[in-house]
C-alpha cells in the first residue's frame, strides 16, 4: 500500500486547476505525460515577475534588471543542482527538449560526415528522430535504428553489435513517452563511449519521475521541458559537457550570444550565452526554478515510489477488463499506459472519456514509428502524477467500462 509520505489531499490544494469541473465532472487529469499542471506556487512566480520586476536581463544596470537577472541566473543554478551538472554554464536555456535536441542535431552537422553513423532507438518521440534525419541528410551519414522487443524494451544484444569506430552519435529517450518504458541509458552511455561516441538522452518524460545525475551517468547532452515538471510551458534546458559546448558552433545569432561584432566578423560570448541568442524567456526561466523547487519540497524518490504504487494499481484494474491490451510491459515503466480496447477506436473511447471529465491522450502520440511496429493507429495513453489518486484510478476504470458497452 501507498505509505504516508505524501499529503496528498494537501498536494492537490496546490493545484487550482484539479478543482474545475469538465462536462459537469470533477476534472481526472491523466495526461500527464503530454504535459504537468502548475502548483500555485509556480504561478504566484510567474504572477510576482511581472507585477514587480519584469525587465530585460544582463544588460541593465537598474534595479529591476538586476533583480530579473540574479532570479533567472539564479534558476539556472537550481537547474544545475536538480540534474547534478559540474558547472552552471553547462545549462543552457531552450524552449524545450526539442530546441534542445535541434540544437546539438545543428552543432553536429561540423563533426558528422559521410560514412559516419547515428544511432537511434526504435521508441523515440519524433522530436528525437527528424533532427537526425535532417542532420543526416546534410551530411550523408546513416540513421540506424536499436530494435526493441513486443515488450517495449531496446534490444541491447543488438545495440552492442552495431556499435562501431563508425558511430559518432546515439541518441534514446530515457523513459519512452508513448509506453513508458525506462531504458538502460546508464550501460547505453558506457558501450558507447568505448567506440568514442558521443550520447543525447531525451529526459523529457524521464524527469518528472527520476532522480538523474548527469555526472554519474556520464551523459554527453541531456534534455529536459518545464512543463513536465509542473513549470510553464516554452522553457526548457539543455544540458552539456563542457568540452562539447565549447566545440559545438553556435546555433542562432543575434544579441546576447556575441562578444564583439563589426561589419566583417563577430566573436561569440562564453558559455553559456554561446547558444541564448536574443531575449530569452525570462519569466518561464524564473518559473523553471520555482517548479524544482516545489518538487524538491517534496522529493523525487518519494515521487518515483508513490507513481509506481498508481502504475501498479492501474495496470491491475485495466487487466481485468476484456478485450485490453496493453502496449509497452517492460520490468521497468514509469506511470504511463497505453492500451487499446479490440474493437473500438482510441479516439471514440478518448472522447467519451472525456465527457465523463477524463483527460487522456489518444493516437500515435508522436512516434507514429512504435505504432508502425505494433501495426495499430494509436493508442489510449493514461499517465499518472504525484497529484493523481487510487479513488481517481477507480472512476477512470469505472468509465471506461461504461464507455466499452456504449461503443460495443
Amino acid at each position: 500500500m501507498i505509505d504516508n509520505k505524501l499529503d496528498i489531499a494537501q498536494i492537490r490544494k496546490d493545484f487550482p486547476i484539479l478543482k474545475r469541473k469538465v462536462n459537469g465532472n470533477s476534472l481526472i487529469y491523466f495526461d500527464n505525460a503530454a504535459t504537468s499542471q502548475t502548483p500555485k506556487q509556480v504561478i504566484d512566480t510567474i504572477v510576482d515577475y511581472y507585477s514587480n520586476y519584469n525587465a530585460n536581463i544582463h544588460r541593465g544596470v537598474h534595479a529591476l534588471a538586476q533583480e530579473a537577472t540574479e532570479a533567472y541566473e539564479g534558476a539556472r543554478i537550481k537547474i544545475q543542482h536538480f540534474f547534478n551538472a559540474a558547472k552552471k554554464h553547462e545549462i543552457i536555456f531552450t524552449s524545450g527538449t526539442t530546441h534542445s535536441i535541434n540544437l546539438v542535431a545543428n552543432g553536429f552537422t561540423a563533426f558528422i560526415k559521410k560514412g559516419d553513423e547515428v544511432l537511434v532507438s526504435a521508441m523515440e518521440h519524433h522530436s528525437n528522430i527528424v533532427p537526425w534525419q535532417m542532420l543526416c541528410e546534410r551530411t550523408g551519414a546513416s540513421l540506424r535504428v536499436i530494435p526493441m522487443s513486443k515488450e517495449g524494451e531496446l534490444s541491447m544484444a543488438s545495440y552492442r553489435d552495431m556499435l562501431s569506430n563508425n558511430t559518432k552519435l546515439v541518441v534514446c529517450n530515457h523513459v519512452s513517452n508513448a509506453l513508458g518504458t525506462i531504458n538502460p541509458i546508464g550501460e547505453l552511455i558506457e558501450l558507447a563511449h568505448k567506440v568514442g561516441a558521443a550520447v543525447l538522452i531525451d529526459g523529457a518524460q524521464s524527469s518528472p519521475h527520476i532522480k538523474v545525475d548527469v555526472q554519474q551517468l556520464d551523459v554527453d547532452f541531456y534534455t529536459a521541458s518545464a512543463h513536465k515538471l509542473c513549470g510553464p510551458t516554452g522553457i526548457g534546458m539543455l544540458y552539456g559537457k563542457e568540452e562539447w559546448l565549447a566545440k559545438l558552433p553556435p546555433y542562432q545569432g543575434g544579441g546576447e550570444m556575441i562578444a564583439e561584432v563589426t561589419f566583417e566578423k563577430a566573436t561569440y560570448a562564453d558559455l553559456p550565452y554561446k547558444f541564448e541568442a536574443g531575449t530569452p524567456n525570462i519569466c518561464g526561466g524564473i518559473a523553471f526554478g520555482a517548479a524544482l523547487d516545489y518538487l524538491n519540497s517534496i522529493g523525487l524518490e518519494t515521487i518515483e515510489e508513490y507513481e509506481h504504487e498508481l502504475l501498479t494499481y492501474a495496470t491491475a484494474k485495466l487487466q481485468t477488463i476484456e478485450g485490453v491490451k496493453i502496449y509497452g510491459t517492460a520490468a521497468h515503466k514509469t506511470a504511463v499506459i497505453s492500451f487499446n480496447i479490440q474493437g473500438i477506436h482510441p479516439y471514440d473511447m478518448g472522447t467519451l472519456l472525456d465527457k465523463m471529465g477524463i483527460a487522456v491522450r489518444t493516437g500515435h502520440h508522436c512516434a507514429q514509428p512504435v505504432m508502425d511496429y505494433y501495426k495499430i493507429p494509436g493508442t489510449i495513453r493514461a499517465s499518472f502524477s504525484f497529484y493523481n489518486t487510487l479513488e481517481e484510478i477507480n472512476q477512470f476504470i469505472t468509465a471506461v467500462k461504461k464507455a466499452k458497452q456504449m461503443l460495443s
